[in-house]
């Protein structure tokens, strides 16, 4: 069963965006937990819809803890640069420090994936995410909130999943770890 949280209603058009969600350090659930909480606190955001919670194994890099994977669809009257800084500043007050070095253990990870129907390519900013269609932890949670979701210039999100090339393991967790923001303060 996948919960929706309604929040305040803002007054701008409002978007349709997903974003996954990744943690594999410091309670890495919690750290999911704490982010849609974040993220569904902030005034221009009236909904946000997340997926359950999945185990993955890592990355790029498989030498460091598995990881816990969920995608969250939001709405948002925010612009995307601004979306961005939000995301980027959650990343940053749940200790996420960016220290160049790619595929490796973090504490929390926000990444864009779409922004409805549009094409983004600006500096720091590419929408759809580039390597999207080939992380089967990012399609596995998505297709689970939004099958039909058509991915601008891909496809609908329940074909990428059936043909990504990713074979690494995907595992959804018990349904009582599914990602739901926690009622405590995530300040």
């Amino acid at each position: 069963m996948v919960a929706v949280m309604e929040v305040a209603m803002p007054t701008k058009l409002e978007q349709r965006v997903f974003v996954a969600l990744g943690s594999n350090l410091a309670e890495p659930a919690r750290q999911l937990s704490l982010a849609l909480a974040r993220l569904g606190g902030h005034p221009a955001i009236s909904q946000l819809t997340p997926s359950s919670l999945y185990e993955s194994e890592p990355w790029g890099n498989p030498d460091q803890p598995a990881f816990i994977n969920a995608v969250a669809e939001l709405r948002t009257s925010l612009e995307p640069d601004e979306f961005l800084a939000l995301l980027l500043d959650t990343e940053r007050r749940q200790g996420r420090v960016r220290n160049g070095h790619r595929w490796g253990p973090r504490v929390v990870d926000l990444d864009l994936l779409a922004w409805g129907d549009r094409r983004i390519s600006q500096t720091g900013l590419k929408v759809p995410h580039p390597q999207l269609a080939g992380r089967r932890f990012v399609l596995l949670p998505w297709a689970e909130i939004a099958p039909e979701f058509q991915v601008p210039g891909l496809g609908r999100v329940q074909d990428l999943l059936e043909r990504c090339p990713d074979t690494g393991s995907v595992s959804l967790l018990a349904r009582e770890d599914t990602a739901r923001p926690e009622a405590a303060t995530a300040g």
